[in-house]
């Protein structure tokens, strides 16, 4: 047994079936095995071709060709853009509208082709391994693909030959749709060898499209074989392929992800962004503003109000810090791939299946991230996973500290910070130092690198410098540990220090 996966890391498939013209709009899904026997064959001429392993590369191929595969596809939706482009009519360019048809796949999901009755040799497999590393799209040059081999696949196949639209097992509904297969080489030549007697040879152009070599016959582009005036290619032949129902379709199904079940005593949500490019940890502020107001959009639509644990407004006096942080973390390349929602005196029921919908942040700049919400619980239920929410006793900074009160004598960062520790019930530091620059994402980063400003007008702000902190406190502390100045926004954030 023999298995493929491929998984598109665009989230699109381009690919236009044979014979249908590009403004048809129609899309090749599954790819057809013709079109990964040709790019396994192009990757090998663009990138692997060392000449003596020739035979190897038509050896490998021909097995791929001795049996049609079966597929587990993905979910996908039928998309297209339209535009128009000026296209050279006489003398002139007049412009037409052009429509580019693509499947919207996830970048997650995986699709997987199996031979189930094919066993490679040693040789072969160590150069389709080769091939399929190198391959980088599958269609067209926009569909950049990752693809690997499967060792043992398990999965059950729901796109197989057949040319009865029903499952004859269960007579489930589905549709048939033609792909091209490629021939193996005894079958070109014995079509070939006909072609010949029957005197189409003497054609120019249809001599030149029917090589001797199998593998030349492979290689033909697309547009020489229509110039020939051919209606398929020659080296290969059409099967029927029944395919799940709608698995084309124009819309994506409405399903509601399941979400983390509602309980008592969650003081905190983390969420997972999904977008490209990721925000950068730099702009850790930014995100927490962003965050705060979609969940206060939220709030108010879903609740009827903005509960003051969300907005920080009517909490009481200064110094409490009980509503909620939105407090950006960072994965191992120094980008925002978590967010944390951390309410210290507790989200209620309602509260909780509210900012369980953050679904999208927007920065009003062309930025957009899919949100979705992990988990909620408490704080020692993440700490495993978090870093900012682990529990140590010495800590530094990920995001600079900004001074809360205006700087006096004797009254600095470091007795702004023991101020702020007694105010908020932790222990005293036995000893505070400041840090030149720290390490994100593998780059040294100092404060100035950081966004240290909000986006609120007229805000008072002490301290528009900041300063990078390593705090060594008496006992262990439980994070999350964020101080100074926006603090709640992702401002003086502190995690572990692992080399102290």
């Amino acid at each position: 047994m023999l298995a493929i996966g491929f998984r598109f890391i665009a989230g699109r498939y381009h690919a236009t079936p044979w014979g249908r013209h590009v403004n048809e709009a129609a899309v090749e899904w599954p790819p057809s095995p013709w079109r990964i026997v040709r790019a396994l064959a192009a990757t090998w001429y663009r990138k692997l071709d060392r000449g003596q392993q020739q035979d190897l590369l038509e050896s490998l191929l021909a097995s791929l060709s001795s049996e049609p595969p079966v597929y587990r596809l993905i979910a996908g939706v039928h998309a297209h853009v339209r535009h128009y482009m000026p296209v050279r009519k006489g003398r002139q360019d007049k412009n037409t509208l052009i429509f580019d048809a693509f499947l919207r796949v996830s970048r997650r999901d995986e699709l997987v082709a199996c031979w189930p009755g094919l066993e490679l040799g040693s040789d072969e497999t160590r150069l389709l391994d080769e091939l399929l590393g190198a391959l980088s799209f599958l269609g067209r040059a926009e569909s950049w693909v990752e693809a690997r081999r499967i060792d043992s696949w398990r999965g059950i196949p729901d796109c197989v030959p057949g040319s009865s639209a029903a499952d004859p097992e269960t007579g489930e509904p589905g549709e048939v749709v033609p792909l091209f297969c490629p021939l193996p080489p005894g079958d070109y030549a014995v079509l070939r060898a006909g072609f010949l007697a029957a005197g189409q040879g003497k054609k120019k152009k249809t001599a030149a499209t029917l090589p001797e070599a199998w593998l030349a016959a492979l290689d033909l582009q697309s547009s020489e074989l229509q110039a020939a005036g051919w209606s398929q290619p020659p080296a290969a032949r059409q099967v029927l392929y029944r395919r799940p129902a709608g698995c084309l379709a124009p819309v994506a199904p409405s399903v509601t992800p399941p979400r983390p079940p509602v309980r008592a005593g969650v003081t905190t949500l983390r969420y997972i962004l999904y977008g490209r490019p990721l925000p950068r940890m730099e702009d850790a502020v930014r995100i927490g503003e962003l965050a705060r107001a979609a969940c206060m959009r939220l709030a108010d639509r879903q609740l009827g109000r903005i509960p003051p644990s969300l907005s920080g407004h009517g909490t009481g006096r200064e110094g409490c810090h009980g509503h909620a942080f939105f407090l950006a973390e960072a994965d191992d390349n120094g980008r925002v791939r978590h967010l944390l929602l951390h309410v210290p005196t507790g989200l209620s029921p309602e509260e909780q299946a509210a900012m369980q919908g953050l679904a999208r942040l927007y920065d009003g700049r062309g930025g957009e991230w899919e949100v979705f919400c992990e988990g909620a619980g408490c704080v020692t239920d993440f700490s495993p996973v978090s870093t900012p929410l682990a529990k140590a006793r010495c800590w530094r900074s990920v995001t600079p500290y900004l001074r809360p009160w205006y700087a006096k004598k004797r009254f600095g960062t470091a007795e702004q910070i023991r101020r702020e520790c007694r105010l908020r019930g932790l222990p005293e530091p036995d000893h505070i130092s400041l840090l030149p620059e720290v390490s994100l994402g593998g780059r040294s980063r100092r404060a100035v690198h950081f966004r240290r400003f909000r986006k609120k007008r007229g805000l008072v702000q002490p301290d528009t410098r900041g300063e990078l902190v390593r705090l060594l406190f008496p006992a262990s502390v439980q994070g999350p540990l964020a101080l100074g100045f926006a603090c709640h926004f992702g401002l003086g954030l502190f995690v572990p220090d692992d080399e102290t």
